[in-house]
């Protein structure tokens, strides 16, 4: 029997570069020698009725930056975490209460660099055991599982646009039911579904 999670390995060994928030903003020159904060971000898949699906968050309203949005768990590197992979594994387990013992860690996807200084490192996992989501009540209001071939079809993304410091700037999203996924997210999981095409 195949592994449902064969073609997701199989990406992991294409090559591609890095992403940003600006891929689709050619325009926008980013200064020279910019300091970016090293973070982590789970993509983790988990098998639903036979079917693997990626688990997303919906952060908290109230949050200060990117309130209400659709993420990854995860988060900057501190201090005490060993590397970006740590990271992501540590916020996993303080953000939905995923336990890294019943993770396997599959590999990464090139970083991504956001709008707010981040270099973000998504770490493509497998979840091994049974897991009850906990949300985290300060940091997020829902969390919730997107089938993943919804996610890796690229015709599923469109290109959006918004003012954004007195410019348009443009970005992917993969809407899914009442959930609007955009930004970093959706630019991950369309550089996950483009190295899956190919």
């Amino acid at each position: 029997m195949s592994d449902p999670l064969d073609r997701v390995i199989k990406a992991l060994g294409r090559a591609s570069s890095s992403s940003s928030d600006f891929d689709l903003n050619p325009e926008i020159q980013l200064p020279e020698g910019r300091k970016l904060r090293p973070a982590g971000v789970l993509v983790a898949f988990i098998q639903k009725d036979g079917v693997p699906h990626v688990i997303l968050t919906k952060r908290a309203s109230h949050l200060k930056h990117h309130p209400g949005q659709i993420a990854f768990p995860g988060g900057k590197q501190d201090d005490t975490d060993a590397d970006v992979v740590a990271a992501a594994l540590r916020e996993a387990k303080e953000e939905v209460g995923l336990n890294p013992d019943i993770v396997e860690v599959l590999g990464t996807l090139p970083a991504h660099e956001t709008v707010t200084g981040f270099t973000v490192t998504p770490v493509l996992a497998r979840v091994m055991g049974e897991f009850t989501p906990v949300p985290e009540p300060g940091e997020v209001d829902e969390v919730f599982f997107v089938p993943l071939s919804h996610v890796a079809d690229v015709s599923r993304f469109s290109i959006q646009g918004r003012r954004w410091r007195g410019m348009r700037r443009y970005y992917f999203t993969v809407p899914f039911g009442p959930y609007y996924i955009w930004g970093a997210t959706a630019r991950i999981l369309r550089g996950l579904a483009d190295r899956m095409a190919g």
